[in-house]
């Protein structure tokens, strides 16, 4: 058993991706605690950053997925620090964070094998 409780993990590296373009604008950059754009005012990452985002790991899509999954655990953090009553679901922060990015491949049914298809597992015919 154990005796004792573990203690909060630190503060990540602070956003500062997407990085502005041009220089002189309002970055869309995440808004902290609140995680809304500077710039927008939407619920960050904004139509506008998930562009800048794409674009700046064009050649790093891993790096992009690695880059949201830690803000999406910063940002989960936050939110249910400001209000733990009415914090956003985990499916609707994954979708707001992560389900955007970089296109997944869908694995391969090997030939007369079985499909599976979240919680069913289906017989091709």
């Amino acid at each position: 058993m154990i005796s004792h409780q573990l203690g909060q993990p630190p503060d990540g590296p602070t956003p500062d991706r997407p990085r502005p373009y041009p220089l002189h604008a309002t970055p869309h950059t995440p808004l902290r605690p609140m995680w809304c754009c500077r710039a927008c005012g939407q619920p960050w990452p904004c139509p506008m950053a998930r562009l800048l985002l794409r674009s700046e790991y064009e050649d790093n899509r891993i790096g992009l997925s690695i880059y949201l999954c830690g803000l999406l655990y910063e940002a989960t953090r936050d939110l249910y620090r400001l209000n733990p009553n009415d914090a956003p679901a985990p499916a609707d922060m994954f979708a707001r964070f992560v389900g955007w990015g970089p296109y997944r491949r869908h694995r391969p049914v090997p030939p007369g094998g079985d499909c599976y298809k979240g919680p069913f597992l289906y017989r091709r015919r």
